[in-house]
C-alpha cells in the first residue's frame, strides 16, 4: 500500500470509486495506523477533513492463524494496549466519520484456504471488531462500521466468500460496510472476483505505484483504466475522483502521516 518516498504528492492519491447504494456526497478516505508520528485517531477525525478512516492493518489471519492487528507505534496489541482506541473510535463516529478496519496490507501473513476458513475469519471479525461479542476485543468495545479489503498478497481465493459472510451480518442490525483497495490494473489480481459480487460499498482503486494506469500529467491511461472498472463492476452508483466527471465521488489518501506533511486533504476538502 505505501508509496515510495520519492514520488510526488499526486501519487499519494488513490482515485476513489465509491460503489454505493446511498447518495452520500463526495468525501475523503484516509488510512491511519502505520506511523506513530501521525497523531491519534481522535485527532485525525477532529481535523474535519475525513469522511472515512481505515484503521491499518490486521495483517495476520486465515489458515488457522491467530489474527493479530499491527498499528505500528500507536499501541501494543500483545498487551491489550490497543483497547484504549475504543474512545477514539466512538469520538470519530460521533462526528459522522465511518471507521473501518483494513485487513491485509502490503506485508503480512494472510490467506484463506477454503470457504469454511472464510466463514471462520468473518465470525472472528464480527465478534471482535463489529457487532458481535468477545472477551478479547483488540480495540475495545467500540463497534466499527465495516471491513476494508487491502489484499496485496497470499492468494486470490475465497475473498468473495469472506465478503458474503460479512455482508450477511448486516441483517443483524447495523450495516456492515465493505470496502476494498485494489490496484488499478484491471482486473485486480487479488480481489477482482470478489468485487464482481456487488457486495462492496466503496472501492478505493490505487492509481499510484502502477505505471500502466497510475495518475500522471497525461490522464489517458487513468481514464482508460477507469472505463474498464466502470464497465465490469456492478453497482447502483459509481463515483470516480476525477474533476469534471459526473460520477465524481471522492479520493482516498495514503496515509495520515503523509497528509500531515502535505496538508493535501485540507487543500481539496472544500472542492469535493
Amino acid at each position: 500500500m505505501a508509496p515510495k518516498l520519492a514520488i510526488s504528492l499526486a501519487l499519494f492519491i488513490s482515485v476513489s470509486i465509491a460503489l454505493q447504494i446511498g447518495a452520500d456526497a463526495a468525501g475523503i478516505a484516509i488510512y491511519w495506523g502505520q506511523n506513530g508520528n501521525e497523531g491519534t485517531l481522535e485527532e485525525t477525525c477532529a481535523t474535519g477533513n475525513y469522511d472515512y478512516v481505515n484503521i491499518a492493518f490486521l495483517p495476520t489471519f486465515g489458515n488457522g492463524q491467530t489474527p493479530m492487528i499491527n498499528l505500528a507505534g500507536h499501541c501494543d496489541p500483545y498487551t491489550n494496549g490497543c483497547t484504549g482506541l475504543s474512545s477514539d473510535i466512538k469520538s470519530c463516529q460521533a462526528k459522522g466519520v465511518k471507521v473501518i478496519l483494513s485487513i491485509g496490507g502490503g506485508a503480512g501473513s494472510y490467506y484463506l484456504t477454503s470457504k469454511e476458513d472464510a466463514r471462520q475469519v468473518a465470525t472472528y471479525l464480527w465478534n471482535n471488531f463489529l457487532g458481535g461479542t468477545s472477551s478479547s476485543r483488540p480495540l475495545g468495545d467500540a463497534v466499527l462500521d465495516g471491513i476494508d479489503f487491502d489484499i496485496e498478497g497470499g492468494t486470490n481465493l475465497h475473498w468473495d466468500d469472506l465478503a458474503a459472510f460479512l455482508s450477511a451480518y448486516s441483517k443483524k442490525g447495523k450495516k456492515v460496510y465493505l470496502t476494498a483497495a485494489p490496484q488499478c490494473p484491471f482486473p485486480d489480481a487479488w480481489v477482482g472476483e470478489a468485487l464482481k459480487t456487488g457486495l462492496f460499498d466503496y472501492v478505493w482503486v490505487q492509481f499510484y505505484n502502477n505505471p500502466p494506469c497510475q495518475y500522471s500529467a497525461d490522464l489517458s491511461d487513468l481514464e482508460s483504466a477507469w472505463k474498464q472498472w466502470v464497465s465490469d463492476i456492478p453497482a447502483t452508483k459509481i463515483f470516480l475522483a476525477i474533476k469534471g466527471s459526473s460520477k465524481y465521488g471522492g479520493v482516498m489518501l495514503w496515509s495520515k502521516y503523509y497528509d500531515d506533511q502535505t496538508h493535501y486533504s485540507a487543500s481539496i476538502k472544500n472542492h469535493l
